[in-house]
């Protein structure tokens, strides 16, 4: 395998590494998922097709710029890949804490924590590659949106 191919298959793989990730944690929390659906929504809820189609291109975004900053190698590649890592962590336990387990308050404050280290993982990818860093920005931005959802389905539903 050249240089080229592993390069290929790095970027495949860091792509596919958080998609798997969200897909492992939506299987976990299915049942879940179909009972919150009978509950009372908060206001601007879009349909589920919107979150399936959201969360798969940021997963691919994240994956990207994982990959961009793999590839890239100077100083500091490492370290921008540890809140990468951390985020991916609590974004698998989100979907099990919210509707597999109702914890909705503790999950809120997971997804808080999501935010703090998307930011974090957001600056580091743009220290390193630039355009890492800024794939990011619809990430923070849908993190801040399901926050509201979040905290709003506690207000409605405990």
């Amino acid at each position: 395998m050249n240089k080229k191919q592993r390069i290929d298959l790095s970027y495949l793989l860091w792509a596919l590494l958080p998609v798997a990730v969200g897909a492992l944690s939506s299987l976990l929390s299915m049942d879940g998922m179909r009972e919150n659906a009978a509950l009372p929504q908060p206001a601007l809820q879009p349909p589920p097709w919107v979150f399936i189609t959201a969360w798969t291109i940021l997963y691919l975004l994240m994956g990207l710029g994982a990959g961009l900053v793999w590839n890239a190698k100077p100083h500091g590649w490492k370290d921008a890949l540890i809140p990468f890592l951390a985020q991916l962590f609590l974004n698998f336990l989100w979907s099990p804490l919210f509707f597999a387990w109702k914890l909705r308050l503790a999950a809120f404050f997971v997804l808080l924590g999501m935010l703090g280290l998307a930011i974090w993982m957001t600056v580091a990818f743009y220290r390193v590659r630039k355009w890492a860093g800024i794939i990011q920005i619809p990430y923070l931005l849908w993190l801040c949106f399901a926050g509201y959802l979040n905290f709003a389905a506690y207000l409605i539903n405990g």
